[in-house]
């Protein structure tokens, strides 16, 4: 009996263990089977993920590709700086101003008629028909209207139409306006440097930085130029005036640091309002006869500069030896060479001293010194001066020189005094400082240099003896000659006047010149140049057409007026050198 108990109660110990054990088993596959299940899940996660990913950064990839005008036009940062520019002073020349344009996306627009009726009742001059064309591109953004004002702005968030925004932007200003608008130039309506040191400030740098998105934080350094904002104003009065005096086609003049090469002042009638570059006419066209404002004659145009070439053939002769200034030439008789005749305007007609040459601005008597020199070393003169090549200087759209292919005697003869090679006024300027300065040919600037800068990137073009010979020369002629018109008590004015008949149609013009006069002060110690230049002058003071009568009265009211704005002290009586001699 008690053997049946125990099996039996065997028999229950391995029933009641066979079921843990089933239980267990069928707990530990329940357990398994969701751990495959978490794995599906998290592998069915991560694949929506990856192809979410993929999706979008294909998506993105679509748009960079295949809208690349539009993308660029949305990523590209509205809100870019430019510096301010200032001139040596501090005086500001140019700054942005925060503005509002009007764009629109046209993807949300729902009644394109609608909109353009709308927006036409708060911008009279909105282009309907190019608005509209806007509105239906079905493109993701379209600019409608740059640079509204505050009123347009509030009018245009009153009306309340879906699809239209406002994004910031910058205008460029300038409070000057018209004052130095060949030297500061103009920007475009993305504030993108056109003309000018504004295209010179793009081309250094700061285009590449407004591409890359950097130029719309902290502000940028001002500019600071080399012109005086005083004298800038008082040049550009005069040669405005003296274009309407004179009822001239254009006129112009510049001041030169005969020591540093710094452009304190340069200007170039017509010009144009920097603020209004473009001027649109009432029929929505662009006034072309405005926009001619935008030619610097000062350097971006050639001329044949008259007698002003005589101070250049002059001091090539004295440089080399083959003249001093006790010489005699021979000026009794016209020369005929190669069937021209080269004859002087109220010749004397007789022997010239060198001082009477330049006085009485014989051609025959600068021919003669030209010819001692000779074609090849003229040619060479004129090279190491810089008047026969591309100036070197910040100012973008510098005209090249024009001269012969090839330089033959009558070539040289012409050149002598002014005929036969163009070049701009302001590398004339540049040239006649080295005459002045003693001697070293410094690269123009329209930037702060010091005087330790342009000695370093000077070089000597004539002997310091040649030029103290020019320095009397130009005193001379100042005093006695064509310079006469020029002189303003006190500051003691030497130059050379330029009378040329001007080429139309590639034919000399017998009754149209071109005028100029290169002056310098105050010739005791000669500190600035300054050329003026008067083109197709109809009339002048006591009713003659040259430079003595056109271009000298304009050095006259410059230096009258912007000499004691350059700190040079007046001072009366004969200068100290050199001293003038009476009689030859």
């Amino acid at each position: 009996m008690i053997s049946f108990v125990i099996r039996l109660r065997s028999r229950a110990h391995f029933i009641v263990k066979s079921n843990l054990g089933g239980a267990n088993a069928t707990f530990l596959g329940a357990r398994a089977s969701r751990r495959k299940e978490a794995r599906q899940r998290l592998a069915i996660l991560i694949a929506g993920f990856l192809a979410v990913y993929f999706i979008i950064g294909a998506r993105l990839v679509q748009y960079g590709l295949a809208e690349p005008a539009v993308t660029g036009m949305i990523g590209s940062s509205p809100v870019t700086s430019r510096p301010d520019i200032v001139d040596r002073n501090g005086a500001l020349l140019a700054t942005d101003l925060n503005m509002i344009s009007l764009y629109a996306d046209p993807r949300r627009i729902v009644d394109a008629n609608e909109v353009v009726e709308k927006l036409a009742m708060v911008i009279p001059s909105l282009d309907w028909s190019e608005t509209h064309k806007k509105l239906r591109s079905g493109t993701a953004f379209q600019w409608l209207k740059r640079q509204l004002t505050p009123k347009q702005q509030s009018d245009i968030l009153a009306l309340g139409i879906p699809g239209i925004g406002f994004r910031p932007e910058k205008r460029r200003f300038y409070p000057g306006g018209p004052t130095a608008s060949h030297v500061v130039g103009h920007v475009n309506v993305d504030n993108q440097g056109l003309a000018g040191m504004e295209r010179y400030l793009d081309q250094q740098g700061l285009g590449d930085l407004r591409r890359a998105g950097l130029t719309g934080g902290a502000p940028l350094e001002p500019v600071r130029l080399s012109i005086d904002l005083r004298v800038q104003n008082i040049v550009r009065q005069v040669v405005a005036n003296a274009m309407t005096a004179y009822k001239a086609e254009a006129a112009g003049a510049v001041i030169l640091d005969v020591d540093t090469g710094e452009v304190l002042a340069m200007a170039s009638v017509p010009d144009y309002d920097l603020n209004e570059p473009s001027r649109t006419l009432p029929d929505g066209s662009v006034d072309k006869d405005y926009e001619k404002g935008w030619f610097n004659r000062m350097s971006n145009a050639t001329f044949e500069m008259g007698s002003t070439f005589k101070s250049f053939t002059l001091a090539m002769g004295l440089d080399e030896g083959k003249i001093n200034l006790n010489s005699v030439v021979d000026a009794s008789r016209p020369i005929r060479m190669g069937g021209f005749t080269i004859k002087d305007f109220r010749g004397k007609n007789r022997p010239l001293s060198i001082p009477e040459v330049f006085q009485y601005s014989s051609n025959i008597g600068t021919a003669a010194v030209a010819d001692r020199v000779g074609v090849e070393g003229h040619q060479q003169f004129l090279t190491k001066l810089g008047l026969l090549s591309r100036m070197e200087t910040e100012m973008p759209g510098v005209a090249t020189p024009t001269q012969p292919r090839t330089w033959k005697k009558i070539n040289s003869v012409t050149i002598s005094f002014g005929h036969g090679v163009a070049t701009t006024p302001l590398q004339t300027a540049v040239a006649a400082a080295a005459l002045i300065n003693g001697g070293t040919l410094i690269p123009p600037t329209f930037l702060p240099r010091s005087a330790e800068e342009a000695t370093r990137m000077s070089r000597r073009v004539i002997k310091p003896s040649t030029g103290a010979d020019m320095r009397y020369l130009f005193t001379w002629n100042g005093v006695k000659g064509s310079g006469r018109g020029a002189q303003v008590e006190g500051f003691h004015v030497g130059g050379k006047t330029g009378t040329a008949d001007k080429v139309i149609n590639g034919r000399y013009a017998k009754d149209i010149n071109f005028n100029a006069f290169v002056a310098a002060f105050p010739m005791d110690k000669p500190k600035y140049i300054v050329l003026s230049i008067i083109d197709a002058p109809q009339t002048g003071e006591h009713g003659g057409r040259t430079a003595a009568s056109t271009a000298a009265p304009m050095i006259k009211e410059i230096i009258g007026r912007s000499a004691p704005l350059l700190g040079v002290q007046p001072r009366f009586g004969p200068p100290d050198a050199p001293r003038l001699l009476e009689n030859y």
